[in-house]
């Protein structure tokens, strides 16, 4: 027998981990036990898209048009991939159907009943992820649903917030974002004057709208947030913060945009609509997004910081 070749990350006094060191790996299923039927998920999965067609058309719809949904197209796609990643460890793992699943189909298909005849978008669109849930717990059983709990929770961000919870939010940030950019103007010497969410410059009037809330960058942050700490971090509470994170950044960032805003209009108010408007937003999101990857490396910073120090005390 040949001697085994040393670690070199041990010799080098380097923790050596595996390419998923958080997620231990399942074991293979005993023998006779039935393994995941891709196939027999891809039928299921062709009778939902079937069943709810309209509902998917209208939700489709809605994102080609309204850009605070504009990250629903890769929603699916993104969690798709998230599951495909995975197929080896589900290849692993033993099927247990559960009973309860077609409970939670069938809540699904009330939803979409209810929400037909009482035109109550949420309610259709919640039934879609319902029986996509229960569709899983009904062939695969909980073991498979645990294992894919994240990109099935990550389907949430496919569904508009419901328009009665929308409100409640777009107003206060609409409120921070105007107070924001009251002070930041004020401070700059701009003369500014607010009442509520209206800004009165001496040009003119900047009202922030439910459109310049915030919201839209907010759930598009929180939705990369999630995404980017998946696959980019291990470690679940650095995974915490970053989500934690995105929404003073988003709130901050869009207080930046309607001081900016209000900057702008005081030398050309056109530019404060149309194009110049819209690239100013693509610009504060991807300078959000940039703030957000720069705190994840600096908590890396700190807590490479404090191993050292930890480990020159043990010395």
């Amino acid at each position: 027998m040949k001697p085994e070749a040393p670690d070199a990350s041990r010799e080098a006094g380097m923790p050596h981990t595996a390419q998923l060191d958080t997620e231990a790996r399942p074991e293979p299923p005993p023998a006779g036990a039935e393994s995941l039927n891709w196939v027999a998920m891809a039928w299921f999965g062709a009778l939902v898209v079937l069943l709810f067609a309209p509902v998917l058309r209208d939700m489709f719809k809605e994102y080609a048009t309204d850009e605070s949904m504009g990250h629903g197209f890769f929603v699916p796609v993104v969690a798709g991939y998230m599951i495909w990643q995975r197929k080896s460890d589900l290849a692993r793992v033993a099927l247990k159907p559960h009973w309860s699943g077609w409970v939670v189909c069938l809540l699904g298909f009330l939803f979409l009943l209810l929400g037909t005849f009482g035109a109550e978008f949420a309610l259709m669109r919640g039934g879609l992820l319902l029986t996509v849930y229960g569709v899983v717990l009904a062939t695969c059983g909980f073991p498979v649903f645990r294992m894919l709990a994240f990109p099935l929770v990550l389907l949430l961000f496919m569904i508009r917030i419901p328009q009665f919870i929308y409100g409640q939010i777009t107003f206060p940030l609409q409120i921070l974002a105007s107070q924001f950019a009251e002070s930041t103007l004020s401070m700059l010497g701009i003369p500014v004057l607010r009442e509520g969410n209206v800004l009165e410059l001496a040009s003119q009037k900047l009202n922030v709208v439910e459109a310049c809330s915030g919201i839209r960058s907010l759930l598009s942050l929180t939705f990369l947030s999630l995404v980017y700490g998946y696959f980019f971090e291990s470690k679940n509470w650095i995974r915490v913060i970053l989500f934690l994170a995105t929404i003073p950044i988003a709130i901050f960032a869009n207080g930046l945009r309607v001081t900016i805003t209000g900057i702008l209009s005081e030398v050309n108010k056109e530019y404060a609509e149309g194009v110049f408007h819209m690239m100013e937003g693509w610009v504060i999101f991807m300078v959000a997004l940039l703030s957000l990857l720069a705190l994840h490396q600096l908590i890396l910073g700190l807590a490479r910081l404090g191993k050292r120090k930890g480990a020159r005390a043990s010395v």
